[in-house]
């Protein structure tokens, strides 16, 4: 499976219990309309979200669904690499991961990772492995450790302020067949978000659209990034659904690039 198109993302998601109805509605919402895929990670409120998504997808069909979940850097042995799963299945309830990330780098030996990981997936418990925030170097140094060729995807932060992984991660990973997933697509996990500006706002109006949808659509512009935009709302889970039907045209490209520029040389990997 290519991972593409939109999935729904859950940091701090279920974190606050007078938000939790409004949080499953969006997310059953979300299911209900085809988005199959949710990210979550143990970080996530300390398994609060993964909880949330546990509640979410009771009496789905667990074949239709694809769940995506992280471990800590300092959880990246073997052993602790299976007690943090099993402490994640038992919160989602369900009995294997679709995929699972190491969140991002630590301390401890790619190679002992990933053969924690291999040894996972082995049993069934996955059913492939990623890492989360690699550049480009991390990747090729990944891709030397026995196995390490096996990474299925990496997710990075992905969005019109932040597209520095345009230049040489993006086309690498194509290379190497390993899915890209994007976080953040509106950059509201950092605190701030993307400034509106006129030439969005003219985009926007000429499909009826916000531009946030906006910014949606241009992150699944090429059919090639998995973005997981959160939505703790139904009324934001339908604008997200909708934003898969717009087709930005080239020139329109052209106005979003004149703000928000390709990028034209290397730049560290932006993280939140």
């Amino acid at each position: 499976m290519d991972l593409v198109g939109l999935g729904m993302g859950t940091w701090y998601l279920g974190d606050d219990p007078k938000k939790r109805k409004d949080e499953l509605a969006a997310l059953r919402y979300g299911l209900y309309n085809g988005v199959k895929v949710i990210d979550t990670a143990e970080m996530y409120g300390e398994g609060k979200s993964e909880s949330l998504v546990g509640e979410a997808i009771k009496g789905y069909d667990r074949s239709q669904l694809y769940l995506i979940s992280k471990f800590y850097p300092y959880h990246a042995t073997p052993e602790l690499e299976r007690q943090s799963l099993e402490a994640s299945l038992k919160r989602l309830g369900t009995d294997y991961l679709d995929l699972y990330l190491l969140h991002w780098r630590g301390n401890h030996r790619l190679s002992d990772t990933v053969r924690g990981l291999e040894e996972l997936k082995k049993e069934g418990l996955i059913r492939q492995w990623g890492v989360s925030n690699f550049d480009t170097a991390d990747m090729k140094e990944l891709f030397t450790v026995p196995d390490g060729d096996k990474c299925f995807a990496n997710e990075d932060l992905y969005n019109l302020a932040n597209r520095g992984v345009e230049y040489d991660l993006l086309p690498w990973q194509k290379e190497k067949q390993v899915n890209f997933i994007g976080y953040s697509p509106f950059n509201s996990d950092a605190g701030d978000s993307i400034r509106i500006t006129h030439n969005l706002k003219e985009v926007a109006r000429a499909h009826h659209a916000t531009p946030h949808q906006i910014m949606l659509a241009w992150t699944m512009r090429d059919q090639n990034v998995l973005t997981i935009p959160k939505a703790g709302q139904v009324k934001h889970m339908k604008e997200n659904i909708a934003a898969q039907e717009i087709k930005l045209t080239d020139d329109e490209l052209r106005l979003i690039n004149a703000d928000f520029p390709v990028p034209t040389s290397k730049q560290p990997l932006a993280m939140i």
